[in-house]
C-alpha cells in the first residue's frame, strides 16, 4: 500500500447536510463489511492510499478535486465510526480547524475507555506526524485539518491537510505506521509527481542526514553563541540558490525557543524537532548555519508525491496503472461476493465503488 501527497484546489462551502447525512451511511457500511473481510490493518491501510482515500471520497458523493474531499470525508468516516461504537475496533480523532488540536485528548479518551496502552505513543505519533508536514518539509503549506486513525492494536494511519493562501491549493499528507521506520528519514512513500512546485526545504529528505546531525549539534550549543551567528545573516551575502532563506530572522523572538532547546541538550532530530516552540523557522535558521559553519547543505527535493486516480488512457498525468488497477477491481469484488443478503447500503456501496472503477478505460498502446 502506499503513501504520498494529493493536491486538492480550494473550494468554499460546505456539504449540505442531507449530503453529509448519506455520506456517514454509506462510509459506515463500507467500513463495516472492509472489517467483517480484511480486519482493521486493511481497513488503515486503505486509508492511508491517496488513491482509495480520492475514489472514496468521489462515491460518497463530495466534488471529486475540491479541498472539502478531504474534510468532508474525514468527517463522515469520524461520526460513521462514532455512531457504531466499539463493534469497528476502530477509532477515530481529530478533524478540521480546532478540532484538531482535540487530537492528543481525544486519542486518551478512547485508549482509557477501551483498554488500550498505547494512548502516550499514539499522541506522540500524532504531533510528529504534524510537526514533520509543519516544520520538517516546509512547502508553503500550512496544516488546517489532522486526523488519526487507530486501532485496538496501536496501527494507525493519518489524514492531513494544508494550505497555500497564495496558489490556492491544498495539499493532503498520507501516513501509515507500517510505512514509518523513521519520522524524520523519507516518511512518505509513493509515486512522484509532476507537476512543479517552487523551492522548498525539505529536513526529512534522506539527503538532509548530514544537515539533520549538524543541526542537532548546533541546538546544543550556548544559545549566546547561535545568536551571534544569526545575527550576521543580514551582513552575509548569501547565494541565490537559498530561497527559503531570503527573509530577516529575529534573533530576539528566537532566544526562548534556542534556550529551551538547549537546556533539552536533543539527541537526535526527532527530538530536536518535537521539541515545543521549535518551528520552521528555528529549523531554517539551524539549517542555514549548518551549511555556513560545516557546509553540510540540506535538501530542496519535493517530496514524493501522488495523482488522485490510476493514472489516463491518453498517458496523463501517467499511463495507467494496471497491475493496482487490477487488484482494487479484486478487492472490491471479493467485498461484494462477501456481503450478506439484506444489508443492501453495503451492497450498494461496493458496486458503486466496483463501476467507478471500471469505468476508467484500458490505456491505448500509445500511451504504454
Amino acid at each position: 500500500m502506499k503513501t504520498g501527497v494529493a493536491y486538492l484546489p480550494l473550494h468554499g462551502g460546505r456539504a449540505p447536510r442531507w449530503l453529509f447525512n448519506k455520506m456517514v451511511s454509506l462510509s459506515g457500511a463500507i467500513l463495516e463489511l472492509m472489517v467483517m473481510t480484511w480486519g482493521t490493518e486493511k481497513v488503515l491501510a486503505c486509508l492511508a492510499d491517496p488513491f482509495w482515500f480520492q475514489a472514496l471520497g468521489c462515491i460518497l458523493g463530495f466534488d471529486w478535486h475540491s479541498s472539502g474531499l478531504t474534510t468532508t470525508t474525514c468527517g463522515a468516516i469520524k461520526e460513521a465510526v462514532r455512531k457504531r461504537g466499539n463493534a469497528l475496533g476502530l477509532f477515530v480523532a481529530g478533524g478540521k480547524g480546532k478540532t484538531s488540536l482535540k487530537t492528543p485528548g481525544e486519542i486518551e479518551q478512547y485508549c482509557e475507555k477501551n483498554g488500550i496502552s498505547e494512548a502516550s505513543g499514539l499522541v506522540y505519533t500524532s504531533r510528529m506526524v504534524a510537526k514533520v508536514d509543519t516544520s520538517g518539509i516546509q512547502d508553503g503549506y500550512a496544516l488546517y485539518h489532522h486526523t488519526f486513525f487507530f486501532n485496538r492494536e496501536g496501527s494507525w494511519a493519518v489524514v492531513q491537510q494544508g494550505m497555500h493562501s497564495e496558489n490556492r491549493y491544498a495539499r493532503r499528507y498520507h501516513w501509515l505506521k507500517s510505512h514509518v521506520t523513521s519520522f524524520v528519514d523519507e516518511p512518505h512513500s509513493g509515486i512522484a509527481s509532476p507537476r512543479k512546485q517552487e523551492a522548498i526545504l525539505n529536513l526529512v529528505a534522506h539527503q538532509s542526514a548530514a544537515s539533520r546531525r549538524e543541526m542537532t549539534q548546533l541546538a546544543c550549543l550556548g544559545p549566546d553563541k547561535l545568536l551571534r551567528e544569526i545575527n550576521c545573516f543580514d551582513t552575509l551575502s548569501l547565494p541565490r540558490h537559498h530561497p527559503v532563506f531570503a527573509e530577516k530572522f529575529h534573533p530576539e523572538r528566537m532566544q526562548k525557543t534556542l534556550t529551551a532547546a538547549y537546556e533539552q541538550s536533543p539527541d537526535s532530530f526527532e527530538t530536536l524537532i518535537g521539541a515545543r516552540g521549535v518551528g520552521p523557522k528555528t529549523l531554517r535558521a539551524l539549517a542555514l548555519l549548518s551549511e555556513l559553519m560545516f557546509g553540510t547543505s540540506p535538501s530542496f527535493r519535493e517530496p514524493e508525491l501522488f495523482s488522485f486516480a490510476h493514472g489516463g488512457k491518453d498517458g496523463h498525468p501517467y499511463p495507467v496503472d494496471l497491475p493496482a488497477y487490477q487488484a482494487s477491481i479484486e478487492m472490491l469484488e471479493t467485498c461484494l461476493r462477501q456481503a450478506k443478503i439484506g444489508r443492501t447500503d453495503k451492497i450498494k456501496s461496493f458496486k458503486a465503488l466496483s463501476l467507478f472503477m471500471k469505468r476508467n478505460p484500458e490505456p491505448s498502446d500509445e500511451s504504454q
